[in-house]
């Protein structure tokens, strides 16, 4: 018995070892799961708070929603009262200015943005003649995008014209990096402005004008014997009053007149018909040179004087003055009261012209380009110099100080190829391309 009892002593060792052993085993076992449970709560945690930020986050863009949308209706708003006001202000304007006794020759619209001391100086010139024929020729400033209050407040306080404002709050995506957005948005204005006046107002003509212009004693006179040329002559495109050439040593006759396949701008005036097939088709962007293209032209030509009937003022601008002291500011604007009802403009008309200036271009004594200054100098009379190519032009171009830019093979004023300036005046350079001659019909000249 007491033998049995000592071998159950010598089992107890065993057997407590193997109980701490699994006691050890289970405490380590609810370490571990301690451990995963205690890292799953800190990751329940976590995700709670990123689900809370996430929350919080979701509930400000909503407000920033909420926001931009009830400022959006706020800007509907304030457009359609503004929109509202501007029709106002055009009705009224309308009705004032209007003699409905007298049909109008054509409207008049000064394309104004930020310039208020320009567009002060441009409506004081415009007034100097317009008062009198106010019935003929009503007068409008219309302001791209009405962004500058100063604009719109000065136009407003002229009772003799109607004031129009372009709302235009549309992004502007140029097509070639680098380009200014000012071209974009100034054809925007162009076509909502002529639409407005063709397509609301229903005028059959219309004279554009910009804000730093200034127009000549005879500018309406002129313009009402041209809209005749343009009623009776399909084959004219737009009348304008300006040279590109009209620097004071290049002209002398206020009373010449000529045809060119290159658009002048620069005051200027089209009817209905012609906006009819343009507007569809208006570009982006550079619009005055669009016009210059044979596909937009079709081998029609535009009007203008040898000596302009407006002044550009305006060193400051979207062009950032190019050009100015070299071109514009020696322009010379007429200041001879032409009486235009009493000349025979006849001349103009297509069938008419060519032969007309055909006939001054053959009579021209031909000198060779080399030297061109020093051989026009020592010829009295007309003379003619042919160049072959556009470098050729340019260099004789360069030679006399006259324009050298071309625009879908043709050079600035030219009609036929052919550039005609005042060299010495009254002495009258022509300018002759290589097929100028045939499209004249002059033969062994």
């Amino acid at each position: 018995m007491a033998k049995l009892s000592c071998d159950f002593r010598f089992l107890l060792i065993p057997a407590a070892l193997v109980f701490i052993y699994i006691q050890m085993r289970l405490f380590a076992t609810q370490s571990e799961y301690a451990d995963r449970i205690a890292e799953a709560l800190d990751a329940e945690h976590h995700c709670t708070s990123q689900i809370r930020l996430l929350i919080d986050q979701i509930s400000m863009q909503q407000e920033q929603i909420v926001a931009l949308e009830e400022g959006k209706k706020r800007k509907e708003q304030e457009c359609a009262q503004l929109k509202a006001l501007v029709q106002d202000l055009e009705k009224k304007g309308l009705q004032r200015i209007i003699d409905k006794a007298q049909v109008p020759v054509a409207a008049v619209v000064i394309m104004a943005c930020n310039r208020a001391d320009y567009l002060e100086r441009t409506i004081a010139s415009i007034l100097k003649y317009q008062s009198s024929v106010a019935s003929k020729y009503p007068l409008f400033v219309s302001q791209q995008d009405g962004s500058d209050p100063n604009v719109r407040s000065k136009a407003l306080s002229y009772n003799q014209l109607t004031y129009m404002q372009h709302l235009d709050f549309d992004p502007v995506h140029t097509e070639r990096p680098g380009e200014l957005i000012a071209y974009y948005k100034i054809a925007r204005h162009y076509k909502w402005a002529l639409d407005e006046l063709f397509y609301k107002h229903n005028f059959d003509r219309v004279i554009i004008l910009e804000d730093d212009m200034e127009i000549a004693p005879d500018f309406f006179d002129y313009f009402e014997a041209a809209a005749a040329l343009l009623e009776k002559d399909k084959s004219i495109m737009a009348v304008s009053s300006w040279n590109d050439n009209g620097q004071k040593q290049f002209v002398h006759d206020p009373y010449a007149l000529y045809r060119s396949d290159f658009f002048p701008g620069l005051g200027w005036m089209l009817t209905i018909s012609t906006w009819n097939e343009l507007s569809p088709k208006w570009p982006k962007a550079y619009w005055d040179d669009w016009l210059r293209l044979k596909e937009n032209h079709k081998g029609r030509q535009f009007l203008h004087p040898e000596v302009c009937r407006t002044y550009n003022f305006g060193e400051h601008g979207s062009s950032m003055g190019q050009f100015f002291q070299q071109y514009l500011e020696p322009i010379k604007m007429n200041d001879v009261k032409v009486d235009w009802k009493s000349q025979d403009l006849s001349y103009l008309m297509e069938d008419k012209y060519i032969k007309y200036f055909a006939d001054m271009v053959k009579k021209a004594k031909p000198v060779p380009g080399t030297d061109a200054v020093l051989m026009a100098s020592n010829i009295k009379g007309d003379v003619r110099i042919h160049y072959k190519d556009q470098s050729d032009f340019e260099r004789i171009a360069h030679q006399f100080g006259v324009f050298k830019e071309w625009k879908d093979g043709v050079p600035r004023t030219a009609y036929k190829g052919v550039v005609v300036f005042r060299y010495q005046p009254p002495r009258r350079v022509f300018l002759v391309g290589p097929d100028s001659l045939r499209q004249l019909g002059i033969e062994n000249a």
